[in-house]
């Protein structure tokens, strides 16, 4: 086995632990889903894969028990209201990670802003509609009119920050672009406006958003579109 397969090996060795494969049979005999499919992205905390349900298909991202930087992950999630009384416990920290994505989700999407359907969540798995076959992301598919693309980015977020919501890890990496529109995912680190550190994760956002529209050809005033986003808050 080449050294590339044997770390493939060891990193999904570490997603399908006995616990993990327990909820995942949970999940197929409640009918969410009928079995995985395939890998589609290796991320820092999470893997996520492809998934069949019936004729159509889904997304499964599911957090590794082992091999998550929960220590990050609480850092972020005890300054969020709704989990101050949450114990420095690994499994606990990360359970409540999925949780506060699949709530973030529900929230987001119930505020009009453009994210993946969240079918349901068990423990450290989520089940998620996918968008597209799947759809790329921004950093994969550089749109064909990025001003365009740009703003309706900012709709997104002004939507999200007038929920109460700021995403706090938005960038080329966490929008996908399905047919010229984008989706924002990857909402584990989103947190209420009033966390401590909200003003700071807009400004993330704004430069993160802009920097990479600034590097494609496109002028971009971070001033300008922050204060998009917080109009009429």
């Amino acid at each position: 086995m080449t050294s590339k397969g044997k770390e493939k090996f060891r990193t999904y060795h570490t997603v399908f632990d006995n616990f993990t494969n327990r909820n995942l049979f949970k999940l197929m005999s409640e009918g969410f889903i009928d079995g995985l499919e395939s890998p589609i992205a290796i991320g820092k905390e999470s893997n996520v894969f492809s998934a069949k349900k019936g004729d159509k298909r889904v997304i499964v991202k599911i957090y590794r028990l082992e091999t998550c930087d929960f220590n990050k992950m609480y850092s972020y999630i005890r300054v969020d209201p709704r989990y101050e009384h949450l114990k420095r416990s690994r499994r606990e920290v990360i359970f409540a990670w999925a949780q506060r994505e699949y709530r973030n989700l529900l929230k987001s999407r119930e505020a009009g802003v453009k994210v993946p359907i969240a079918i349901t969540r068990k423990f450290n798995i989520l089940v998620l509609e996918m968008i597209g076959d799947p759809a790329p992301k921004l950093k994969d598919a550089i749109p064909k009119n990025p001003k365009k693309f740009l703003d309706e980015i900012v709709k997104n977020m002004k939507k999200l920050h007038k929920a109460g919501l700021v995403h706090a890890d938005l960038s080329q990496f966490n929008i996908l672009n399905d047919n010229e529109k984008p989706v924002l995912i990857d909402f584990s680190q989103t947190s209420p406006i009033a966390a401590p550190n909200s003003e700071e994760y807009i400004d993330r956002d704004v430069r993160n958003v802009a920097n990479f529209f600034s590097k494609i050809g496109l002028k971009v005033d971070k001033e300008e579109i922050k204060k998009k986003i917080m109009v009429d808050k």
